[in-house]
């Protein structure tokens, strides 16, 4: 994991908030790499070790609801990059031409088995590929979809200086975000949830150490039974 030179930056994410925040990390390149191999060394094992359990998963995803077992969506990450995010389908088969994007605690489009893989959040599982390749690491701001990501403020470009995470403290203190959506799920998300998710971001990646990484995934890990 590395920045890339201020000139080959996006020009949407080029902004005085986002060049202070670059040369803040310009200078946490040993901090930048340690978290790169931590990221591949914890999501190889963890895949190892996990692969007996996603293949469940995989039958009971499979046999609950008609669709593909892995969901696929575009997302962004590091760089303002597209890439392809991978989930346990938790959802009816196209859910995505049936209803808002946002998707909130009593969404009909769940599935049974659905349910219950986001509330241990084991739908998250395939995840540990993107990690592996590099698309995301374990801790970061969680991928938005691109249209989300053409909503955000100068300052939360900062969040695209490194790869989007799997969690990170904005998603331990919003665990529960679809029980606080309201009615208009992409406005009360956009307008409300996100900038207060953002201000947990923005600070993660102005005192980010190994350290702080690990302490945020033990609690992650903590967080998912209570």
């Amino acid at each position: 994991m590395r920045l890339i030179q201020w000139d080959k930056l996006d020009t949407r994410m080029k902004n005085t908030y986002v060049e202070e925040a670059y040369n803040h990390l310009k200078n946490k390149s040993f901090t930048l790499l340690i978290k790169r191999l931590f990221d591949v060394m914890l999501s190889l094992i963890l895949l190892i070790l996990f692969f007996p359990i996603m293949i469940i998963i995989a039958f009971f995803v499979k046999i609950n609801s008609k669709g593909p077992i892995i969901f696929k969506q575009k997302r962004i990450t590091q760089f303002y990059k597209e890439f392809t995010i991978y989930k346990f389908r938790t959802m009816v088969n196209n859910a995505e031409n049936e209803g808002d994007l946002v998707t909130t605690k009593y969404d009909s489009r769940i599935t049974k088995v659905g349910k219950i893989l986001r509330k241990i959040r084991f739908d998250e599982f395939p995840q540990l590929i993107n990690i592996f390749k590099g698309e995301m690491s374990f801790v970061g701001t969680r991928p938005e979809i691109p249209e989300m990501v053409s909503n955000y403020t100068d300052e939360m470009f900062i969040t695209l200086l490194i790869p989007a995470g799997l969690t990170s403290r904005a998603s331990i203190n919003f665990k529960e975000e679809s029980q606080i959506i309201k009615e208009d799920a992409h406005s009360s998300y956009l307008n409300h949830i996100l900038p207060e998710k953002m201000k947990y971001n923005i600070e993660y990646i102005k005192k980010m150490n190994i350290f702080e990484d690990i302490k945020i995934i033990f609690l992650t890990a903590i967080n998912i039974f209570n």
